[in-house]
């Protein structure tokens, strides 16, 4: 039994934001959502004119090649994340998954949630990139492979950092598996900011020989 089963079971389809008898999301919440324009950069999906590279990415190009994210970081997807993460509202993850399984564009040999510390995920009981990931690889039919990464150093949190400051904490943060070698590898995770946890991650993905590293994330902060 997974997730979405056990969900479904335990929760009835109402809408999650306004619980009319339409869920998981009903058509007029689902439309009052903060959609990305479709203009954003391909590197770090920041909105931009016509859709060019930004500025900060033709500057210091990031080791992973794309990005797309759904939402900006506003009301509600913002509640939602935080309801997720912090409230064990389990029954968003699939509605967040489902969200990214419908928009994927460059679909990749294998999605990887972004890990956790070990005292982390103690602390909070799950990881939310694990339980979201697990509704989009099933609804694309793409695997799910939680633990060819590992976070090896328990990060200070970076919400407050400036961005110079969120790279080097997390420098030399995660180690990967050599199955990675020669595949195109999803990295899943809920929320980017300025992208440097999803760069770390990158880089230590490309340094074990992965040919290419996309970003798929719920919201763009």
């Amino acid at each position: 039994m997974n997730i979405s089963t056990i969900v479904d079971h335990l929760f009835p389809r109402t809408c999650l934001l306004c619980q009319t008898a339409e869920g998981p999301l009903c058509d007029a919440c689902r439309a009052d959502l903060p959609w990305l324009p479709d203009h954003a950069c391909p590197v770090c999906a920041q909105p931009t004119p016509g859709g060019n590279t930004c500025g900060h990415c033709l500057k210091e190009t990031p080791a992973f090649d794309r990005t797309h994210a759904l939402f900006a970081y506003g009301f509600p997807i913002d509640k939602l994340i935080q309801r997720l993460k912090y409230a064990e509202n389990l029954a968003l993850a699939p509605l967040l998954g489902g969200l990214l399984a419908e928009y994927v564009v460059n679909k990749p040999d294998i999605w990887l949630p972004m890990p956790l510390h070990a005292n982390r995920l103690k602390e909070r009981g799950f990881n939310q990139a694990v339980e979201i990931t697990r509704e989009l690889s099933q609804q694309t039919g793409i695997a799910m492979q939680a633990a060819w990464a590992a976070r090896e150093r328990d990060t200070p949190p970076q919400a407050g950092l400036k961005r110079d400051a969120r790279r080097k904490n997390m420098r030399g943060a995660f180690k990967c598996k050599p199955e990675v070698g020669g595949l195109h590898i999803g990295i899943v995770d809920d929320v980017m900011t300025t992208g440097s946890t999803l760069d770390a991650l990158a880089e230590t993905l490309k340094q074990a020989g992965a040919k290419e590293v996309s970003c798929l994330v719920v919201a763009r902060a």
